[in-house]
This record gives structure tokens, sequence and C-alpha cells, in this order.
């Protein structure tokens, strides 16, 4: 019996170890693809769904900033935009932590729930 114990403990540290080298990979890929990708000529600027699998989205070619239409297997150039009629936020998409989507969708606890009926 307390060899049974030890192979999980064993497979739970292996377990545990594994999930965090795909931590540091996912980290590191992520910051060498912002690294390599920031002095590009291409960028997206900003993207909207209007559909399944539709989108309407604003790219930067060189200075020159473009709307398109893409879907599955289509792109469409609906027209060339001047950049003086875009709102261009810098530095927008901030990265939000696994920690803050948790606490969006974690159900309220006893106290949590106290404190809103006293309100």
């Amino acid at each position: 019996m307390g060899s049974s114990y030890a192979q999980f403990i064993i497979v739970l540290i292996i377990f545990v170890g594994v999930l965090g080298v795909t931590l540091w990979v996912t980290r590191w890929m992520s910051g060498y693809q912002k690294i390599k990708g920031s002095d590009s000529n291409i960028q997206l600027i900003d993207s909207q769904a209007i559909g399944t699998g539709k989108y309407i989205q604003i790219v930067r070619l060189g200075d020159r900033y473009f709307a398109l239409a893409v879907s599955k297997d289509n792109v469409t150039l609906i027209s060339e935009l001047d950049k003086d009629s875009l709102v261009i936020r810098e530095g927008s998409s901030q990265a939000v932590s696994f920690k803050d989507i948790l606490s969006g969708i974690r159900p309220a606890t006893d106290g949590d729930t106290r404190e809103n009926e006293n309100e």
C-alpha cells in the first residue's frame, strides 16, 4: 500500500513539473514573439467580429492603413484609411492574469455574500 502512495506522489511531482515547464516555455515564446514582431512593417491595429468566423480588421502596412473584411476563406479590401481618422490606442491590450480571469468566474464565498446582503 505504501508503494502506491509513493507512486502517486512521484506522478504528481512529475505532473506539476511538466506544468511548470509548460508555463515557462509559453511565457518565453510570448515574449520572444512580442519582441520579434515589434519592429514589423505589418501590424493588426483593431479587429471586430461581425459574425461567426467573419471580422473587420484595421491593419497597418508600412505607413498606410487599410480596412479588411476577413472570413475563413477570403480577405477583401474594404478601403484605405487616413491615419487622422483612426483612434489608435497604444498599449491598450494589457495582459490579463489568470488570477483575474478566475476571480471573475468564481462563485461568491459566504463572506462575500454576507457583505453584499448588508449593502
